[in-house]
């Protein structure tokens, strides 16, 4: 019998992006709102339909911050149960460079501004941080993982035109 997204006993996990910008000893990070309380995370967000996981967080890392992004590398998978919500977590990170800030763009519904931090002042945010994740790819990062963004595949089809 075939499963649908509608039978319950199929487990979905949110498949997200993030993005680790560093400039020198400092990481891009957004401070938002979520839940009624600021929360500290790296560019991020959900993969959308019809778009790759780079794609996805080239796309995030512009509306959570105001930065276009340069992707050089994949840093990892990680798998998390969220306490936020208590679903399930897929986030694929990648490592990436500033091109451009563009300070006049508006950013995404929450997010109330995009900072640079040590990562000492990143791990000093404790319960703060939006998940254990943050530090996972920084350190991923600082630990020299340097995986081909080309490991990731993307096999999309195009809509058909009507």
């Amino acid at each position: 019998m075939p499963v649908t997204s509608s039978d319950s006993s199929v487990w979905c996990p949110r498949v997200t992006v993030a993005c680790v910008v560093a400039h020198g000893d400092r990481y891009l990070m957004v401070e938002e709102e979520v839940g009624g309380r600021l929360a500290y995370n790296q560019p991020a967000g959900h993969l959308e339909d019809g778009e790759s996981l780079p794609q996805a967080a080239v796309r995030e890392a512009l509306e959570e911050t105001g930065w276009s992004v340069a992707l050089e590398h994949f840093l990892g998978v990680h798998q998390w149960r969220s306490a936020e919500h208590g679903e399930g977590v897929v986030r694929f990170s990648f490592a990436a460079r500033p091109l451009a800030h563009d300070p006049d763009r508006p950013l995404d519904r929450g997010i109330r501004r995009a900072l640079w931090l040590t990562r000492a002042e990143i791990a000093a945010l404790g319960e703060r941080l939006r998940s254990p994740m943050v530090l996972l790819s920084i350190d991923a990062w600082l630990a020299g993982r340097r995986l081909p963004i080309d490991a990731l595949s993307s096999l999309l089809a195009r809509p058909a035109r009507p």
